[in-house]
C-alpha cells in the first residue's frame, strides 16, 4: 500500500511571507536558510496563485513545528578552533575549541548518540575533546609513522595537523571533520 502524508502539495507567497516572519528572517535570510536566491523569495512572496515542489514540504513542516529553526542555526563562533563532525554532507557536531584554555563547547545536530562525536556525552572534557581527535587520526604507535607524517608534510605528530590534511577520514567509515580557525 503506498504511504500517504498529510502534507500540504501546494502553498501561497502568503504562506512563505507568513512563515517568514514568523521565524523572524528577513528575505535574504529565509533564502540562505531554504538554499535558494534572494529573488526566487521575492518571486515566491509576491506570486499569485499557488507553489509547488519541494519548498511546499518545508513551509508545511515548519508553520506546524518553527522551534525547528533555531535546533539547525549555528551558533556564533566564541572560541578559537572550530571541528565540524560531519556524517557524509550531515553536519552532526559542531566542536568549539580554545586548546590554550583547555575549553570545549559542542552543539549536537543530529539525535543519535552513534552519530555524534561524543556520542551520549553532552559536556565533554577537554581529555574527552583530545582522546576524539585522536581517534580521528592513525595512532602515535604506528609502524613507520614517520614516513606518514613525512607524506603529509607534517614535521611531528599533531592531531590537529593531521586532521586538517586527511580530513580525520578512516577507511572504515563515512565520518570526517571540517576546521574552521
Amino acid at each position: 500500500m503506498k504511504k500517504k502524508y498529510v502534507i500540504a502539495n501546494q502553498i501561497t507567497g502568503a504562506d512563505i511571507k507568513r512563515l517568514r516572519e514568523l521565524l523572524g528572517m528577513t528575505q535574504r535570510e529565509f533564502a540562505a536558510f531554504a538554499n535558494c536566491a534572494v529573488r526566487t523569495v521575492e518571486n515566491w512572496e509576491t506570486k499569485e496563485g499557488t507553489i509547488t515542489g519541494p519548498i511546499v514540504t518545508l513551509v508545511d513542516i515548519l508553520l506546524r513545528k518553527p522551534e525547528l529553526v533555531n535546533k539547525l542555526e549555528l551558533p556564533d563562533k566564541r572560541l578559537k578552533l572550530r571541528l565540524i563532525y560531519m556524517y557524509e554532507k550531515t553536519v552532526c557536531t559542531v566542536i568549539d575549541v580554545d586548546e590554550g584554555s583547555r575549553e570545549v563547547e559542542i552543539h549536537n545536530y543530529i539525535d543519535k548518540p552513534m552519530f555524534r562525536a561524543f556520542g551520549v556525552n553532552t559536556e565533554p572534557t577537554f581529555e574527552d575533546y583530545e582522546e576524539f581527535i585522536e581517534s580521528r587520526c592513525f595512532p602515535r604507535q604506528r609502524d613507520k609513522m614517520k614516513l606518514e607524517l613525512k607524506r603529509l608534510g607534517i614535521p611531528f605528530y599533531d592531531p590537529i595537523m593531521i586532521i586538517e590534511k586527511t580530513e580525520g577520514r578512516m577507511a572504515e567509515d563515512n565520518f570526517w571533520i571540517k576546521i574552521e580557525r
